[in-house]
């Protein structure tokens, strides 16, 4: 895969081309079809999924598999001929086996009729190609108590060093003994953090030009003493820290800073679930900056779709445009909360205020490399002893190198 760019997704977020021809919006306009999408398991893409299912009539069949698994069915699932799924819902890291395996579809055609709503930074292209379609951001950043942080006497935090100094002055003051949370599940979350820890010390993942790994290095091991430095203030239980299990100790006051993602940080403020006092006192900021960087310590997503290869024009059509009516702006308007929604017309709102700041504020995209993924895969298996004490830094650096450098021979991207 070569010459992959994004056009501008993150850079800009005003409105645009108002949505086109709205009475045909009744039925979708489409005559007859078949749309089975494949996706994540999240809010916003529920909404999504849900907006195409109204496509569904006599003539047209709509149906959805939402997953946490879909990362590792998108793969066979499109290679089948005709493929079992004709939308991948896809991010910058899961478009990528899509691509190199040619499983979809250019949608310049597809654009250029029906796509009148699309902005330009919607438009995700490849050698100049439209290969998806971004209909939403999203990033990891911080949400903190306002309440509490006032009690240890300590500002808002702007930087890692911050929230480390914020949890000792709350752990000294008696008011809370662990008051951090991230996502330090070992797998995909662990390898997500530092993957952005290590962006905010400006570290570089490879070599340029290459697929060799250049992470064992001083701004590696930065990365490393940071995630380790935050789980001191954590509880014991931070090995099983993902989204799903920070989301409730966060809503029952046990926890006064915490790394979400825009997807899912209206869950953490809103009233519902919450105890008394935690959703008027939660403030949602950008991601924090480490080690005197100037960029915020995290990644740039987009989340959005594709359309598969081996399937029929007729329902290749019928897909794109099932997804055109699922992410028309009138979602966006009427779930702002939701997420940080890349479709003309959204605004953002308090709650998604973070997500829009750490990109404004430089964020660095999540690096849309086909080896990537071999690298978040050494990472998070490789990272989980050194969390826990049980190895030093130099050892898990060299252990993910190790473990990475064997995948990337296997896969071609190595002699």
């Amino acid at each position: 895969m070569k010459g992959l760019l994004v056009a501008s997704v993150g850079a800009s977020f005003g409105a645009a081309a108002l949505l086109a021809g709205s009475a045909a919006w009744a039925d979708c306009g489409i005559e007859k079809g078949s749309v089975r999408i494949l996706s994540n398991d999240f809010e916003a893409l529920h909404i999504v999924a849900s907006g195409a299912e109204e496509c569904a009539s006599a003539t047209v069949t709509v149906t959805k598999n939402q997953t946490t698994e879909h990362k590792t069915i998108q793969v066979p699932a499109l290679t089948t001929d005709p493929a079992t799924y004709t939308v991948a819902m896809v991010a910058n890291n899961s478009i990528v086996p899509l691509l190199n395996g040619g499983l979809i579809r250019p949608l310049d055609e597809y654009v250029a009729k029906w796509g009148q709503q699309l902005t330009p930074n919607q438009l995700v292209k490849v050698d100049g190609k439209v290969m998806g379609i971004a209909f939403m951001i999203n990033d990891q950043h911080v949400v903190y108590r306002k309440d509490l942080l006032e009690q240890a006497g300590v500002q808002p935090p702007k930087t890692y060093e911050d929230i480390l100094a914020a949890a000792q002055a709350l752990r000294d003051k008696g008011i809370m003994q662990d008051p951090l949370a991230a996502n330090f599940k070992p797998g995909w979350d662990l390898a997500e953090e530092f993957v952005n820890m290590y962006q905010g010390y400006g570290g570089e993942f490879f070599e340029p030009g290459t697929a060799k790994l250049a992470i064992d290095n001083k701004e590696g091991a930065q990365a490393l003493a940071t995630l380790k430095a935050m789980s001191g203030f954590m509880s014991r239980d931070f090995v099983t820290y993902d989204t799903n299990s920070v989301k409730p100790i966060w809503e029952a006051g046990k926890v006064a800073i915490a790394t979400v993602w825009g997807s899912r940080v209206g869950a953490f403020v809103d009233a519902e679930g919450a105890a008394p006092g935690v959703s008027e006192n939660s403030v949602v900021t950008e991601a924090p900056t480490v080690g005197g960087g100037t960029v915020p310590a995290s990644s740039l997503w987009w989340d959005g779709f594709a359309i598969a290869g081996n399937i029929s024009d007729e329902d290749a059509e019928a897909s794109f445009r099932a997804m055109m009516h699922g992410i028309r702006p009138e979602v966006a308007k009427a779930h702002p909360d939701v997420t940080a929604w890349l479709i003309a017309g959204a605004e953002p709102t308090p709650a998604l205020a973070g997500v829009f700041a750490t990109a404004k504020a430089g964020a660095r995209p999540y690096p849309m490399l086909p080896y990537m993924g071999i690298l978040h895969t050494a990472l998070g298996n490789e990272l989980a002893e050194y969390m826990q004490g049980q190895e030093d830094a130099k050892k898990a650096l060299a252990d993910v190198t190790q473990a990475y450098n064997t995948a990337a021979k296997e896969n071609g991207f190595l002699n």
